[in-house]
Formats: structure tokens, C-alpha cells, sequence
């Protein structure tokens, strides 16, 4: 059932906002170059590697090294709007119709935080990542790791087809209201490093 909804919600959003998703990749490639389209490998079901697909939202702009220069000096205005506005998520609905990914579910992360889970956060890989899920609702980049793992394991043992309807609704009010999703205006977070001291101790 929830692949089924998965399918036929992408397919049509794809198809009524496809005005919308020419515009903005035609305002990114004036703005931040090419390419449009940003792929990175990220871990899904069973931590199976797959290529999630984002609108570009960062320059390429480097030090004299060559080196990229961090993220939070690479994100413009532009970009900042895109991942307010949760613009720049749209070609994960291409993702979702190949099955990579699910409407929602924990958010898929980087593939090298993969040895750094505990078993208990681990549990976040036993479903499909999702464009959007309850840590994403429930704070985003506002709240700390610890609690984002909390929540994706909360979600994987309460998963239910209600909740998931429970999810679309409250993100869809957020980007309505033109909420910052994450509720304090953190467009970017730092990398997940493993799991805390205080956290080990009480594992």
C-alpha cells in the first residue's frame, strides 16, 4: 500500500509541479552554474547504496588551494531560499518513483556515518529513507543528533500509514506557512562524528 501511494503522490506532484521544476533549474543555472542537479551516493534500506538527487543550492567556489571552501560560505541567498522553501528536494521525487526512497521516512545520510551508529541507531536503515520524516518535523538541524537518531528509531517502530499521512500534513503546513522546517534557521549542520561520550554511557 505504501508503495503504491509512494508512486502515484510522486507521479503527480512531478506532473503539477513541472512548471515549477523548470523554473528553478533554469534560476540555478543562471545563478550557481552548472550542474543542476546534485547526486551524491547516500545509504538506504539495509544501508544499500543508491544516488539521491537534489537541486544544486551551493557555489563552487574554493580557497586558494583549491580546496572547496566550507558550506556556509558556498550557500547563497538563492540557496538559502531553495532549502527553506524545501524546493531543492523536488528531483527526490525521481527517487522515489525508482524506489530508492520513500515519501517518508528517516532521511537519508551520508554514506560514511555508517560505521559510526550505534546498533540502536542503526535501526534507522531497517525502512526506507524518506524525502521527509518525523525527526524533519520535529526540529530538523535544530536539534541534536542524538535526538534526529532518536526520533528515526521512534518512527521505525511506530510506522503506520496514518503516520506517514501525519508527516505529509505537517510538512506540507510548514512549507505553506513558509516555515523554516528547521525551526531556527540552521541551513546547515555539522558532521555527525559518532555517537557522544554522555550517549555511550548510557547505552
Amino acid at each position: 500500500m505504501k508503495r503504491i501511494f509512494d508512486v502515484t503522490v510522486s507521479a503527480v506532484l512531478l506532473l503539477v509541479l513541472s512548471p515549477v521544476i523548470l523554473v528553478v533549474a533554469f534560476l540555478i543555472r543562471q545563478k550557481l552554474g552548472s550542474p543542476v542537479i546534485f547526486k551524491q551516493e547516500r545509504p538506504g534500506l539495509q544501508g544499500k547504496l543508491f544516488n539521491l538527487y537534489k537541486f544544486r543550492s551551493m557555489t563552487d567556489a574554493r580557497d586558494a588551494n583549491g580546496e572547496l571552501l566550507p558550506d556556509d560560505v558556498r550557500l547563497t541567498a538563492f540557496g538559502k531560499l531553495l532549502r527553506k522553501t524545501s524546493l531543492d528536494e523536488l528531483p527526490q521525487l525521481f527517487n522515489v518513483l525508482k524506489g530508492d526512497i520513500s515519501l517518508v521516512g528517516p532521511r537519508p545520510l551520508l554514506k560514511e556515518y555508517l560505521p559510526l551508529y550505534t546498533e540502536e541507531q542503526a535501526r534507522r536503515h531497517d525502512v526506507k529513507p524518506g524525502i521527509t520524516g518525523w525527526a524533519q518535523v520535529n526540529g530538523r538541524n535544530a536539534i541534536s543528533w542524538e535526538e534526529k537518531f532518536r526520533l528515526d528509531v521512534w518512527y521505525v517502530e511506530h510506522r503506520s500509514f496514518g503516520l506517514d499521512l501525519k508527516i505529509l500534513y505537517l510538512t506540507a503546513m510548514k512549507v505553506v506557512r513558509s516555515e523554516d522546517i528547521n525551526q531556527a534557521g540552521h541551513v546547515t549542520i555539522s558532521k555527525f562524528q559518532g555517537p557522544s561520550r554522555n550517549t555511550r554511557a548510557s547505552l
